[in-house]
């Protein structure tokens, strides 16, 4: 019984591998991961769609946009309830399974993780 409760913390203390996140560089490769899936994270769902096109919702209110693909960057305009949110942005894109990672000002900005679902 010790050896097993020995096993257990050695599994919790150690932890899995964690994989490092990885660059998407191309449009196609990036619609390839959210065609069909929604972007999640507490109080947030979006659509990111294949023609530019970005819906959902976020804590309660409308979201809307456009994006395009620019020299290796994700670059969006976000409107909340019709309203910018905070003006285009270019950002760099990473993936880790089924977490998509969006760095705002080309990679040097603010991150956010978001799943896919």
């Amino acid at each position: 019984m010790r050896l097993a409760i020995t096993a257990l913390i050695a599994v919790f203390v150690a932890g899995p591998a964690v994989a490092e996140f990885k660059r998407v560089t191309d449009r196609d490769n990036f619609v390839s991961l959210v065609q069909d899936r929604n972007l999640t994270r507490l109080g947030i769902r979006l659509n990111v769609t294949d023609n530019g096109q970005i819906k959902g919702r976020a804590f309660g209110r409308n979201v809307s946009g456009q994006w395009n693909w620019n020299s290796g960057f994700f670059c969006r305009d976000l409107y909340v309830n019709g309203e910018i949110l905070d003006g285009a942005n270019c950002q760099k894109v990473e993936v880790r399974g089924n977490t998509v990672r969006f760095t705002s000002d080309k990679g040097t900005g603010d991150s956010a993780d978001l799943r896919l679902r």
